[in-house]
Protein backbone atom coordinates (compact mmCIF):
# COMPACT_ATOMS: atom_id res chain seq x y z
CA UNK A 1 0.00 0.00 0.00
CA UNK A 2 1.74 3.44 -0.95
CA UNK A 3 0.82 6.45 1.23
CA UNK A 4 -0.97 9.10 -0.43
CA UNK A 5 0.39 12.37 0.30
CA UNK A 6 -2.24 14.86 1.18
CA UNK A 7 -2.15 17.41 -1.76
CA UNK A 8 -4.99 19.90 -2.69
CA UNK A 9 -5.75 17.60 -5.53
CA UNK A 10 -6.30 14.94 -3.68
CA UNK A 11 -8.50 16.63 -1.23
CA UNK A 12 -10.52 17.82 -4.44
CA UNK A 13 -10.96 14.36 -6.07
CA UNK A 14 -11.90 12.65 -2.97
CA UNK A 15 -13.90 15.21 -2.29
CA UNK A 16 -15.77 15.57 -5.61
CA UNK A 17 -16.01 11.15 -5.13
CA UNK A 18 -17.60 11.67 -1.75
CA UNK A 19 -19.84 14.15 -2.44
CA UNK A 20 -21.83 12.28 -5.57
CA UNK A 21 -23.96 9.54 -5.20
CA UNK A 22 -23.17 8.52 -8.79
CA UNK A 23 -20.38 6.76 -9.66
CA UNK A 24 -18.31 9.12 -12.17
CA UNK A 25 -15.43 8.62 -14.71
CA UNK A 26 -12.48 10.78 -14.68
CA UNK A 27 -13.77 13.78 -17.10
CA UNK A 28 -16.68 14.53 -14.74
CA UNK A 29 -14.32 14.63 -11.61
CA UNK A 30 -12.18 16.54 -13.92
CA UNK A 31 -14.74 19.01 -14.63
CA UNK A 32 -15.93 19.20 -11.07
CA UNK A 33 -12.52 19.55 -9.21
CA UNK A 34 -11.75 22.45 -11.70
CA UNK A 35 -14.51 24.55 -10.24
CA UNK A 36 -11.72 25.04 -7.02
CA UNK A 37 -8.66 24.15 -8.51
CA UNK A 38 -9.52 25.85 -12.33
CA UNK A 39 -5.40 24.73 -13.18
CA UNK A 40 -5.73 21.11 -12.59
CA UNK A 41 -5.12 18.76 -15.93
CA UNK A 42 -6.99 16.04 -16.58
CA UNK A 43 -3.85 13.91 -16.14
CA UNK A 44 -3.34 15.05 -12.74
CA UNK A 45 -6.51 13.87 -12.12
CA UNK A 46 -5.93 10.49 -13.57
CA UNK A 47 -2.73 10.39 -11.61
CA UNK A 48 -4.32 10.90 -8.48
CA UNK A 49 -7.26 8.61 -9.00
CA UNK A 50 -4.62 5.99 -9.43
CA UNK A 51 -2.45 6.87 -6.41
CA UNK A 52 -5.84 6.93 -4.73
CA UNK A 53 -6.93 3.10 -6.29
CA UNK A 54 -3.50 1.79 -5.13
CA UNK A 55 -4.22 3.20 -1.72
CA UNK A 56 -7.61 1.71 -1.33
CA UNK A 57 -9.42 4.85 -0.71
CA UNK A 58 -11.19 5.07 -4.24
CA UNK A 59 -12.78 1.44 -6.17
CA UNK A 60 -12.84 1.36 -10.38
CA UNK A 61 -15.63 -0.11 -11.65
CA UNK A 62 -14.36 -1.47 -15.17
CA UNK A 63 -16.51 -2.53 -18.00
CA UNK A 64 -15.36 -2.92 -21.76
CA UNK A 65 -15.75 -0.59 -24.31
CA UNK A 66 -16.44 2.08 -21.74
CA UNK A 67 -14.67 4.87 -19.71
CA UNK A 68 -13.53 3.61 -15.71
CA UNK A 69 -16.06 4.87 -12.98
CA UNK A 70 -15.06 5.36 -9.83
CA UNK A 71 -16.29 5.16 -6.56
CA UNK A 72 -15.28 6.14 -3.05
CA UNK A 73 -14.78 3.74 -0.48
CA UNK A 74 -17.18 4.94 2.40
CA UNK A 75 -15.26 3.79 5.62
CA UNK A 76 -17.72 1.73 7.61
CA UNK A 77 -20.18 1.31 4.32
CA UNK A 78 -19.19 -2.02 2.54
CA UNK A 79 -21.31 -2.58 -0.80
CA UNK A 80 -21.51 -3.97 -3.84
CA UNK A 81 -23.00 -2.70 -7.46
CA UNK A 82 -25.30 -3.60 -9.57
CA UNK A 83 -24.98 -2.31 -13.26
CA UNK A 84 -27.63 -2.12 -16.20
CA UNK A 85 -26.30 -3.40 -19.46
CA UNK A 86 -28.90 -1.57 -21.14
CA UNK A 87 -28.91 2.17 -20.02
CA UNK A 88 -24.83 1.71 -17.86
CA UNK A 89 -27.06 2.77 -14.61
CA UNK A 90 -24.77 1.28 -11.37
CA UNK A 91 -26.14 1.40 -8.44
CA UNK A 92 -25.03 0.39 -5.03
CA UNK A 93 -26.14 -2.12 -2.61
CA UNK A 94 -25.30 -3.10 0.71
CA UNK A 95 -22.80 -5.79 1.17
CA UNK A 96 -25.11 -6.69 4.65
CA UNK A 97 -27.58 -7.74 2.70
CA UNK A 98 -25.82 -9.88 0.70
CA UNK A 99 -24.35 -12.87 2.16
CA UNK A 100 -20.84 -13.97 1.46
CA UNK A 101 -19.66 -17.70 1.49
CA UNK A 102 -16.76 -18.62 2.43
CA UNK A 103 -16.84 -22.11 0.98
CA UNK A 104 -14.79 -23.18 -1.80
CA UNK A 105 -11.73 -20.78 -0.68
CA UNK A 106 -8.32 -22.35 -0.61
CA UNK A 107 -6.86 -23.60 2.90
CA UNK A 108 -5.56 -20.65 4.71
CA UNK A 109 -6.38 -18.31 2.27
CA UNK A 110 -6.66 -15.01 3.72
CA UNK A 111 -10.08 -12.61 1.98
CA UNK A 112 -8.80 -9.12 1.79
CA UNK A 113 -11.36 -7.70 -0.34
CA UNK A 114 -14.93 -8.43 -2.01
CA UNK A 115 -15.99 -7.10 -5.09
CA UNK A 116 -19.23 -7.83 -6.55
CA UNK A 117 -21.29 -6.83 -9.61
CA UNK A 118 -24.66 -8.00 -10.52
CA UNK A 119 -25.00 -7.53 -14.28
CA UNK A 120 -28.83 -7.12 -16.03
CA UNK A 121 -31.43 -4.67 -16.93
CA UNK A 122 -33.01 -2.11 -14.80
CA UNK A 123 -36.71 -2.02 -14.83
CA UNK A 124 -37.07 1.17 -17.13
CA UNK A 125 -34.67 -0.94 -19.60
CA UNK A 126 -36.66 -4.06 -19.43
CA UNK A 127 -39.72 -2.49 -19.75
CA UNK A 128 -38.40 -0.72 -22.93
CA UNK A 129 -37.20 -3.95 -23.87
CA UNK A 130 -41.25 -5.44 -23.79
CA UNK A 131 -42.25 -2.37 -26.04
CA UNK A 132 -40.09 -3.15 -28.48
Amino acid sequence: MTMVRNTRQRQAVVLALRETPTHPDAAWIHTQVRSTLPNISLGTVYLTLDALVRDGVVMTIERAGQATRYDYKHAGHGHHHVVCRGCGAIYDIDAEDVPMPAAGLPSGFMVLDVRLEYHGVCENCAAGEKRG
